[in-house]
Order: C-alpha cells, then sequence, then structure tokens
C-alpha cells in the first residue's frame, strides 16, 4: 500500500531520516521500533505531509504524495495519531468525534440559515456513528463527559476512535503505549486487532514496548540513524545483532529487553 524510498530530511547539520527506504504492505500491522533518535517520529511526520522532505519520495498505492499536506492526505486515507493525544477538551467525547468528517453542510455559513433541517439530520446522523464508535472502543460510558476529564490511555482510543470517523485506509500510530497502563494498552491493541480484521485498516505504528509489538504487530522494521537497519518478525529482530547494538551497544552479550525505554 506503501513505499517508502530513500526519504531524506535534515535539520540544520543533523540527518534525522538519512536514506530510509520501507514498504508496508496493505492489510499489515507494521510495527517501527528503533533507539531514541532514530528517525521513527520524523519519518512518520514526512509521510504523512507534516514536514516536507530533502528527498526520496512516497507512494500511496503507486501514486506519488511526497509532500502533499495533510488535509490532503487525509481524503486519501492516509491518518497520523500523535504520542501526546490531542482532543478538545472542553467537548464531549462524543463532539470530538462528530467534529471529524469533512464537508459537513454546518461548515457553510449560509447553509447555516438555508438549511437547518438537514445540518439537524446530518448531527443525529454523526452522534449515532459517534457512539457506534464509542461502543466499539468500550467508552461508551463516557460519551457525555469532556474530554480533558479523560485518562491517558482513554484519549489514545479517542484518538484511535477519531480514524473511525473516516474512510481511513492507513493509520499511523506514534506510542500508543506511551503513559498508558497495561490494561488499557491491550484495549488498544485489541482494537487495533479488530480494526485490521473487521475493516480492513492496515496500519504502522511506533512503539518502545516490545511485548505489545510482538503480540500485534508482524513485520517489524527497526531504524537506527536515520536508515532502516533491519525488516523481519518480532522474533527475528529481537535476535538480529546489530538491533541488540543499536538500542544497547553491547552487541551479543545482552539481548534486547521486553520493555525498551528508547522511544523516537
Amino acid at each position: 500500500m506503501l513505499v517508502v524510498e530513500n526519504l531524506r530530511k535534515q535539520f540544520g547539520g543533523f540527518k534525522a531520516v538519512d536514506g530510509a527506504s520501507l514498504s508496508i504492505r496493505t492489510g499489515s500491522i507494521t510495527g517501527l521500533i528503533g533507539p531514541n533518535g532514530a528517525g521513527k517520529s520524523t519519518l512518520f511526520n514526512v509521510v504523512a505531509g507534516l514536514l516536507r522532505p530533502d528527498g526520496g519520495r512516497v507512494l500511496l498505492d503507486g501514486q506519488d504524495v511526497t509532500g502533499l499536506p495533510p488535509h490532503r492526505l487525509f481524503r486519501k486515507g492516509l491518518l497520523r495519531t500523535f504520542q501526546i493525544a490531542h482532543e478538545f477538551g472542553s467537548l464531549s467525547v462524543r463532539e470530538n468525534l462528530m467534529m471529524v468528517p469533512s464537508g459537513q453542510s454546518g461548515e457553510t455559513l449560509w447553509k447555516t440559515w438555508l438549511m437547518r433541517g438537514r445540518i439537524a439530520e446530518e448531527e443525529r446522523a454523526l452522534a449515532r456513528r459517534a457512539d457506534e464508535v464509542l461502543e466499539f472502543l468500550t467508552l461508551g460510558h463516557l460519551a457525555d463527559e469532556k474530554a480533558s476529564r479523560l485518562s491517558g490511555g482513554q484519549k489514545k482510543l479517542l484518538e484511535l476512535g477519531r480514524t473511525m470517523m473516516t474512510p481511513a485506509r492507513i493509520v499511523f500510530l506514534d506510542e500508543v503505549g506511551a503513559g498508558v497502563n497495561r490494561t488499557l494498552l491491550n484495549t488498544i491493541g485489541d482494537a487495533i486487532v479488530r480494526l485490521n480484521r473487521e475493516r480492513g485498516y492496515t496500519f504502522c505504528v511506533i512503539e518502545h514496548d516490545m511485548d505489545f509489538i510482538s503480540r500485534f504487530c508482524d513485520p517489524v522494521t527497526c531504524m537506527a540513524e536515520g536508515r532502516v537497519l533491519a525488516e523481519g518478525s518480532a522474533e527475528s529482530i529481537k535476535r538480529d545483532e546489530r538491533v541488540i547494538e543499536a538500542y544497547l551497544g553491547t552487541g551479543s552479550r545482552h539481548r534486547v529487553k521486553t520493555e525498551s525505554t528508547a522511544s523516537a
């Protein structure tokens, strides 16, 4: 579905992404790991249109989408979440989801005067859809709660719910486990698997928790110093000498810990 070819992004003299190439196959849950400063989040930001690359290209279904802004990629079904959730805290959980779909009639000033009935009908349909998403994510009991009052893990689930309010095709998740307790992390992982299997979502997941990566992701790609270092199954990646060296700097004397403290 998505191909990254020789992608480069530099900040001053620092090469954050230095000729990285990888492929994400349709229907996969691909894990992306690597030590601190490996370039994982920068790669996500370039692919998702938040940063323009200095070189290389990004192909979505064979179409060159390099440098397209996020709103255009959004319409093509490519979405990205963030390590720190970006909820609208003063709105309810349901309203946070209702805001996502683009092209709503209420967004046009003159329609708010002349098409009130249509707008009200659209909003009722969006509310029903939002409630279905919240039930899917086990957040239905919080639909009327202010989003600012959710826990960190619940906010991550809410971000995942936003992707469900769109015709998403490929979703980039940046450290879904950051600040999330084990129970909620498993809930998030189960939701990702269900979206993958039942709705055909393709995922690419940055995560430092190797238990999570091993359980949910196949294949796994490891980055180091802005480049792709290794690709394969979670088990083969954990045994790869290059990966062990990148994380621990100790070669074969150690193995990648179950939970690494590294993050992009």
